[in-house]
């Protein structure tokens, strides 16, 4: 029988690569643009929804339509984000694997610039890039783009959205004329269609469904809550959906880093990805949640670009996006492959114009939804329960030994005293915490809200009252997020991360708050304790931040300096962001707030390189996407 692939005219080397991933049946978007862009000889625009291979759609063409036997660039690929580079460049690079001398190469920022030049020298003919760090190595003279046939454009509306247009079209000047251009997105928006317009030649145009609608596959639905009730909202749907295995969308970074922060203290498994990670961390954010060591994934909108995961069951909008097409990127993240998801918006009322807004854009209704109740959250999880133990795969051989001593524990307990024990284990918890849970469903006309400003809800910042601020000799230079320091005092001081306050993560240490109450037991409990080799210390910090311990800097204020010079620094117990050189300054210089330079020539809202500023005033206030 001739496989679906070879049909579409893919040789057997590629077939080969396809069927040992898993892939038994093109997609619709592959099965109607593979035949086309075999031809080579045409532009093309193809516009479907994430999730639906567009990746293979453009990239098992380009291998056949490449010379193997020369080790000249011949195709570009430019994509927003640096997961999404590395994602495609991964799934080119399986694609690839029985074709003799075939060679892709990512380029993105965060990594390591020196390794991808020297990769770029040693051949390619498929470059993977994000637009400012391709920038970079075009400025330096390090890449010959004359033998290029085909650039591919992937997530053009992103890109757009992001800023790009100005780096796509310096790097395409550098490109030849004769070039075919094949761009592939998931929304048509006016600036998209000025790149047809601009880069093509009457391009062959190909829409998978109608323009900007949303994936049939996913159910759309919304839960009208209080501000300040957002997060234990979304508690509540989690607690509900046991096998939840879902990204959690924030509109901010520090909003992101919160709601994982806090899931984390109140035992969920998850973590946070946005742009102020190093790229290790995110891969290792990342590498947790494809082998679903992680439950939820809280991210921002550009940091989660790329994120092919399978099996994703939910999407939840803890904020709503301020594009509102960048909706349709976001619910993409379920339903992909075929299977279905659904896709969750936590709003107050004043978002409901919001809600058709993009109803009218993707054109499918909304779902209405009521949260849950508590009894209703303690049942499911009773049931699932359950369910688990009577599904659980028994290990004959290896249990059987231990069978007579289980026996004679139990042996004075009924078979109905047994289950219930069993089954209390994990219920307990949820009893309690739902003994008294309110409603938290708010009506449409509930215009009692002040807009966001709520919008952490129960989880608002803790005063320092009944907290004590600890130094540890640990940071982002051991590899830790605020989550990875969250778990290992939790772990290593045997204490629960609800007795953890603020945490504030800095390079080579940190400061956490803790409950006064166990401080004395988390100090006895980390004697001893050594993370690679070194011992890790613990220290009191002087009341306030003031008049203690001088850190990584000089000058100024009588407090502790952090990281910067000139201008301040930390004093006399205030955390102080503002004009002209008053706030805390980490890693910058002079006057003007907060200024983070993260080493990158240029700024890759994706994944490559800038100089950011946040929140300071008198020096310009520049700001980016996160």
């Amino acid at each position: 029988m001739i496989n679906p692939f070879s049909k579409l005219g893919i040789s057997d080397d590629v077939v080969n690569a396809v069927k040992d991933l898993g892939f038994e049946n093109p997609t619709p978007i592959q099965e109607q643009s593979i035949p086309v862009l075999l031809e080579g000889n045409n532009d093309f625009v193809g516009l479907a929804q994430t999730g639906t291979g567009k990746t293979a759609a453009f990239g098992l063409p380009l291998l056949e339509l490449i010379d193997f036997k020369s080790n000249k660039p011949q195709a570009l690929i430019l994509c927003p984000t640096r997961e999404l580079c590395l994602q495609i460049t991964s799934d080119i690079k399986n694609f690839s694997k029985n074709i003799s001398g075939a060679n892709v190469v990512a380029v993105y920022g965060g990594a390591n610039i020196m390794q991808q030049l020297r990769e770029i020298r040693n051949g390619v003919q498929i470059v993977v890039a994000t637009p400012g760090r391709m920038l970079d190595i075009i400025g330096r003279k390090a890449i010959d783009f004359s033998s290029v046939k085909f650039v591919v454009l992937d997530e053009a509306d992103e890109m757009l959205n992001m800023g790009f247009q100005e780096d796509i079209n310096d790097i395409l000047s550098t490109t030849p004329d004769d070039k075919k251009t094949w761009l592939f997105s998931a929304t048509m928006p006016p600036e998209v269609r000025r790149i047809a317009k601009n880069y093509m030649d009457s391009p062959v145009e190909l829409t998978m469904g109608t323009k900007n609608t949303g994936n049939v596959n996913i159910e759309h639905e919304y839960y009208i809550v209080r501000a300040r009730d957002k997060y234990a909202a979304l508690k509540r749907i989690v607690d509900f959906n046991p096998e939840i295995f879902a990204v959690v969308f924030c509109k901010t970074k520090m909003d992101t880093q919160d709601v994982a922060e806090h899931l984390i203290k109140d035992g969920y498994n998850a973590d946070a990805l946005h742009g102020d990670l190093s790229q290790q961390q995110r891969d290792k954010v990342m590498q947790r949640f494809r082998d679903r060591n992680m439950q939820l994934l809280i991210a921002t909108d550009v940091a989660a670009r790329g994120i092919d995961v399978n099996n994703v069951t939910h999407v939840v909008n803890y904020s709503l996006p301020d594009e509102i097409e960048s909706y349709t990127h976001r619910s993409g993240r379920t339903g992909r492959a075929g299977k279905t998801g659904i896709s969750i918006c936590i709003v107050n009322s004043k978002e409901l114009g919001k809600i058709r807004q993009i109803e009218r854009i993707i054109g499918k209704q909304f779902t209405k939804a009521s949260l849950p109740t508590g009894f209703d959250v303690c049942e499911k999880q009773l049931f699932a329960l359950v369910h688990k133990v009577h599904n659980v795969e028994v290990n004959e051989a290896q249990i059987e030994q231990y069978i007579p001593r289980i026996m004679d524990e139990f042996a004075e307990l009924s078979k109905e005293e047994v289950i219930k024990r069993f089954a209390s284990l994990e219920f307990n918890r949820f009893l309690e915490y739902y003994k008294n849970a309110p409603d938290l469903n708010s009506s449409a006309d509930d215009r009692g809200e002040r807009g966001e400003r709520g919008e952490r809800g129960e989880r608002g910042p803790r005063g320092s009252d009944g907290y004590t601020r600890l130094f540890i000799n640990l940071g982002s230079v051991d590899d830790f997020t605020r989550g990875d320091l969250l778990s290992f005092v939790c772990n290593n001081g045997k204490i629960s991360g609800k007795s953890i306050g603020k945490i504030d993560l800095k390079g080579v240490y940190s400061f956490f708050e803790v409950e006064d109450a166990t401080v004395d037991s988390l100090f006895n409990n980390f004697k001893g304790v050594e993370f690679n080799n070194r011992g890790v210390r613990i220290e009191k910090t002087a009341d306030g931040d003031g008049g203690g311990r001088s850190r990584g800097g000089f000058g100024g204020g009588g407090g502790r300096r952090e990281g910067g010079s000139y201008g301040g620094g930390r004093s006399g117990g205030g955390d102080r962001r503002s004009s002209g050189g008053g706030g805390r300054r980490e890693g910058g210089s002079g006057g003007g707030g907060f200024r983070d330079f993260s080493g990158r020539s240029r700024e890759d809202r994706g994944g490559n390189a800038g100089g950011r500023r946040e929140g300071g005033a008198g020096s310009g206030d520049r700001r980016r996407r996160s």
